[in-house]
Parts: structure tokens; C-alpha cells; sequence
């Protein structure tokens, strides 16, 4: 008996601090295979060297993320670079 409740109350100290997910945007999209007339997007990338890196040896190309929100104040992507293609 003892040991159901400290389960329990385990579970419920647990359950009560955790925070609720957040969804995240982010503020580069890697666009994958477009010459075929279909192809991919990711938009997961916080860095355009991070999406670069991405689409470097498997083909397409990197630009900004046409639904990102930057966070409210001075930010450092204030301009975005135009695609480049690999």
C-alpha cells in the first residue's frame, strides 16, 4: 500500500512540473528536388549553414523560412540571403 502511493505520488510530482511543448518555428528551410516537378521541404534549420550542410551531395536548395516569426527585439536575421543552390 505504501508503495502505491509513493508511485503515485511520484507520477504526480512529475506530471505537475513538467512544461507544456512549444512549437517552434525556425528560420530556414531546406527545399529538396524541385527540378523534377515535385520534391520536399524542411524547414528545421537555425542557421543557413546548418541547411547548407543539408542539401550539400544530395541536391537543392536553401532560403528563408517563408512562415518564421522571428521572437520579438533586436535579432540577428534581419535579412536573409537569397538561395543558393548545391
Amino acid at each position: 500500500m505504501r508503495l502505491s502511493l509513493i508511485i503515485v505520488g511520484a507520477f504526480a510530482a512529475i506530471v505537475c512540473i513538467e512544461r507544456p511543448a512549444e512549437a517552434r518555428d525556425y528560420p530556414w528551410c531546406a527545399y529538396y528536388n524541385f527540378r523534377h516537378g515535385g520534391g520536399a521541404t524542411n524547414c528545421g534549420w537555425e542557421t543557413f549553414e546548418q541547411c547548407l550542410a543539408t542539401v550539400r551531395g544530395i541536391g537543392g536548395s536553401c532560403g528563408p523560412n517563408p512562415m518564421y516569426q522571428p521572437p520579438p527585439g533586436p535579432h540577428a536575421l534581419a535579412r536573409h540571403p537569397r538561395r543558393y543552390r548545391y
